[in-house]
């Protein structure tokens, strides 16, 4: 990274924010990374509360200005981020925004994509269908963002062992810390 010149994150959230956290933390004591807004398309998200408390920017979205206008695109081009992080963010981004941020949008799945990945494989119903078909091994992937679910490059794969005595939820709870170590990893590479 070039001395002087601070990278900046744009993230996007749907939920509770932990992914948001965790990169917030990754990065609270590097001084050449900066998070400078997450978005996120729900107004009661719990990710709103931890930004307040991280001091992060929140900017809440609605379908419309996501989808149906360029509102949403518009920011991004003013924040211009160097990378955009999607951190538990549940809507397919729009053609226009992967076009204009092409190879600077990241996702993180919570499985070893291409198996259970696509519309509607996110969460708990991921975790689920793994525990369900007796999968031995589950895990992350974190891939670049194009215009279909769960398509993009994959960028890096980490796996966990799954015993046929846990359930979706120590599934869940395997997976998430994969998610908090490797991602912050991911981004600091790509940015470097």
């Amino acid at each position: 990274m070039q001395a002087g010149f601070k990278k900046k994150l744009v993230l996007f959230a749907s939920g509770s924010g932990t992914n948001v956290e965790a990169i917030a933390n990754y990065f609270q004591d590097h001084p050449d990374v900066s998070i400078s807004a997450v978005l996120t398309n729900k107004r009661d998200a719990k990710v709103i509360d931890r930004c307040n408390r991280l001091n992060i920017s929140v900017l809440y979205f609605n379908k419309w200005a996501f989808y149906r206008s360029d509102t949403v695109l518009e920011i991004l081009r003013k924040l211009n981020p160097d990378l955009i992080v999607l951190a538990g963010f549940m809507w397919k981004v729009p053609k226009s925004i992967v076009q204009a941020f092409e190879g600077r949008i990241l996702n993180i799945h919570p499985a070893l994509l291409p198996k259970y990945g696509g519309k509607g494989m996110y969460g708990m119903h991921v975790h689920t269908a793994v525990k369900d078909s007796g999968d031995k091994q589950t895990g992350i992937t974190i891939h670049y963002v194009n215009e279909a679910y769960d398509k993009g490059a994959i960028i890096r794969q980490a796996q966990v062992a799954v015993s046929p005595q846990d359930s979706a939820e120590d599934i869940a709870k395997k997976v998430h810390q994969l998610e908090y170590q490797h991602y912050p990893e991911v981004i600091r590479e790509l940015l470097n």
